[in-house]
Order: C-alpha cells, then structure tokens, then sequence
C-alpha cells in the first residue's frame, strides 16, 4: 500500500512520486477534501472508492476503512490511500500504517504540502520572520470524537510564535478566547483560509479579539488559522528608499571577486 499526501488542494502542488504512484494504482481510497483534478491524474482503469470524512460526518469508521485497505492490498491489488495535505499532519496515518504493519503488508509513504505551508505559500506570508516569529506549532481544532477541544492555551499562547490552527472555523471563538486569555494581545493578525490553494480559495483578516467575540467570517469549507505577528499584512510601498549608488559599487566588488 502506498499512502500518498494529496496537498493542499492544486493538482500542480503534487509530487512527482505522488503522480507515479496515481498512475499505477489500481485501488484509490481517497479523502473527501482530495479534489476531482488529483483524482483525474489516477489509472483510468483504476476502482476509485471515498472514505472521507468531512465536519463531523463520516462515510466510514476508521477502523472499516483500515480494513477495507487490507483487503485490496491482500488481494495483491496495488493500492493507494490518498489523503488531503500530508498523511502524516493530523491524517490518522499513524493507525492505518500500524494495522497494515500487523498483517505483514508492506507500506511506503509519499509526503504532501500540508495545508499550512500551502496556505502561507499562496498568501505569501511567511511564518516565520526574523525577529518577530522563532516557531510555527500545528494544532488541530478537533479530537477524537466526541472529546472536548481544550487545548493547553499557555503553551500555545507564545507572541514569538505562529500559530497554524486545521479545522478552525468552528472552533475560532474558542480559540481567540483561549489565546487572549493566556495573555496573547487582542491586536495579534488572524488570517483564516478557507479551501486553501483551490480555485475557491477566500481569505478573511481579523484580530485575536474580534475572533474571540465573533469568531470568523468564514463560509463552509475547510479553514485554516493562521495566528501570529508573522501574519500582520505586508504594507506594499513602504520599504526603505535603496542607494543605488551603494548597489553600484557592490557589484563592481563582486565583479572583481
């Protein structure tokens, strides 16, 4: 079995393994975030089957879908779990590869952009800045189901941090409440994502304290929370004026080197 990281969403954003690994299978379980344009890029021929999960409502338990895996894979079939983002981000690659491991069938992983990094990536806004952000954490805004999403907002309450919070959108109040209440300033930029890196995507700027009281204007699809000083807006224009006669002689002293 081959468990293949889908991006963030734009076929373009694939993997070249992840391309060959499509065009071989013969069996394709694939997430409900992965979009019609990847699937496009499987074997034609090939039995394409969707186990995903989407705001709660599941097609299969986990534990079906683990076994659904292990009977095309025992089946000699050559088979793909093809998941949105990377596999091994909040993916529950982990309890596929250990089911697969107790049975003896063999499983390579193939890495994709998780939604952060594509989402930084099509905003252009880096996570980290010198200076202003040290660190990027991942959080999911959802357990297992059924647990009660309460994170220790302390440690992630870190204003030389970026936050990258997946499945945010319901829980953004939650969330900002959390965060200013651990003492992460109401001012800190919040940019929410929704369908990063799709033709669709939208992009909504709030605060920490307007999040707190009224969450994120976002619609329904997945959303992503990008939290931190990092996001503040790029203010276009405003760089300093640049001696271009400095820039003249730098380049005579490269020349010469």
């Amino acid at each position: 079995m081959t468990l293949v990281g889908a991006g963030p969403g734009d076929p373009d954003l694939l993997t070249v393994a992840a391309v060959k690994a499509l065009a071989a299978a013969e069996v394709v379980l694939y997430d409900a975030l992965v979009g019609a344009g990847i699937l496009d890029l499987a074997h034609p021929k090939a039995e394409r089957i969707c186990v995903g999960k989407r705001s709660g409502r599941h097609s299969l338990p986990q534990g079906e879908i683990n076994a659904l895996i292990a009977f095309h894979a025992q089946r000699g079939k050559r088979v793909v779990r093809l998941k949105g983002g990377d596999p091994m981000v909040f993916g529950r690659a982990g309890e596929e590869i250990e089911h697969l491991d107790s049975l003896g069938i063999p499983v390579r992983v193939i890495p994709g952009i998780t939604a952060a990094l594509g989402c930084a990536a099509s905003t252009g806004l880096s996570l980290t800045r010198r200076g202003v952000s040290r660190a990027v954490t991942f959080v999911t805004a959802h357990g297992r189901d059924g647990e009660r999403f309460e994170p220790d907002w302390a440690r992630l309450a870190d204003p030389q941090g970026t936050l990258a919070i997946y499945m945010g959108r319901e829980q953004a109040r939650a969330v900002g409440q959390g965060l200013t209440g651990a003492g992460l300033p109401a001012e800190t930029p919040v940019l929410a994502v929704e369908n990063g890196c799709r033709p669709d995507e939208r992009r909504y700027w709030t605060t920490l304290g307007e999040m707190a009281e009224q969450g994120v204007a976002a619609g329904k699809g997945p959303t992503l929370l990008l939290v931190g000083e990092a996001l503040r807006p790029r203010q276009v224009g405003t760089a300093h004026s640049v001696d271009l006669r400095a820039l003249g002689d730098l380049a005579q002293r490269l020349d010469h080197d």
